[in-house]
């Protein structure tokens, strides 16, 4: 049996101090991250007050009618303190929603000792005054249960604060009257706002047959706009919130399933939302990478039943068709008709 020996004494002479370098993340840009912040709540208190200032008086939140107010009307809303302050409820609710989805990836990260950056919010004069809120990921996940963990923090946190929002918000609706003016933007519902909406203590609301004869107020649109977020953040795919959580539970699985949700994208895309298809072509840029995790040790079982429920907010978040007569079919119809 051969036995190993230590060197010799001369090689000591040899050896040098092996040289550690310590990367120091880099200093959190919090000014940076509270002017957008500010910029947003700015935003959205603005397109809060005109579909507050609607809603008061009968008009779907998204009329554009010629005597409606325009859909980012800064001026109009500064005019006067009080209409910018109608936003309030809009704003703060959909502030919370995005707040609570990306405080829930930021504080799992800082949970498993993965350095992230606090949210960027994005400000935008869009139909609900940002574009969203991301976080930034700037070193290495370490197991496949720390990045099924951060994958699925963020949409429970989302999810339960918009279902928590709706549950409150959604009493207080309005039913369309005969005289009242049809909406420009018809939005689609989701399963969930259907359950709530059977369930919901108003004998008003249950005397209108369907969702689309329904004023809803700014709150409730703010609970539409996290569901929406919801489901686009657990689409099975890439690197969305629903690909590290893939990824997690089946690595080898991770491509194929990215594949089979592209190819399901696509004819959503045709009948439903055309916007699908700008989702499935940013799932092919990026659906192929994913962060490098150690493989082994796998996933938990505990952790599987978790997967379940986000399989199951996908679900009731899911909307195939969130804006009415937007298909790709009927946009080239209409492109056709020089409408």
């Amino acid at each position: 049996m051969s036995e190993i020996l230590p060197p010799a004494p001369s090689t000591y002479r040899d050896y040098r101090p092996m040289e550690v370098y310590v990367v120091r993340p880099p200093k959190p840009r919090y000014a940076l991250h509270a002017l957008l912040f500010i910029a947003t709540i700015f935003t959205t208190l603005v397109v809060g007050a005109r579909m507050e200032f609607n809603f008061l008086h009968n008009l779907p939140v998204f009329s554009l009618n010629d005597d409606a107010l325009p859909l980012f009307p800064v001026r109009w809303a500064l005019a006067q303190h009080s209409r910018l302050l109608l936003g309030i409820p809009f704003a703060s609710a959909l502030m919370l929603i995005l707040l609570a989805h990306e405080m829930g990836h930021y504080l799992c990260c800082r949970y498993y000792g993965v350095y992230a950056t606090l949210p960027f919010f994005i400000p935008a004069p869009t139909l609900i005054g940002t574009l969203g809120a991301f976080i930034r990921i700037r070193s290495p996940i370490r197991s496949r249960t720390a990045l099924f963990d951060i994958g699925i923090a963020g949409p429970i946190a989302g999810f339960l604060v918009a279902l928590a929002v709706l549950v409150v918000a959604m009493p207080h609706s309005k039913v369309i009257t005969a005289t009242s003016v049809n909406s420009d933007i018809q939005l689609g519902y989701p399963l969930i706002f259907r359950l709530i909406w059977a369930v919901v203590p108003s004998a008003t609301l249950h005397s209108s047959r369907t969702l689309h004869s329904i004023y809803f107020p700014p709150t409730v649109i703010a609970a539409w706009v996290g569901m929406f977020a919801t489901a686009l953040n657990l689409l099975p795919g890439g690197q969305l919130d629903g690909g590290h959580i893939v990824f997690a539970l089946a690595p080898r699985a991770h491509r194929i399933i990215s594949r089979l949700t592209i190819l399901a994208l696509i004819p959503m895309a045709i009948y439903f939302w055309v916007g699908w298809l700008v989702w499935a072509i940013l799932l092919r840029i990026s659906g192929m990478r994913h962060p490098m995790v150690a493989e082994w040790p796998g996933v938990s079982g505990g952790r599987r039943w978790l997967a379940v429920f986000a399989l199951l907010m996908l679900i009731l978040t899911l909307t195939p068709g969130p804006f009415a007569h937007s298909s790709l079919l009927q946009v080239l119809r209409e492109v056709r008709s020089g409408q």
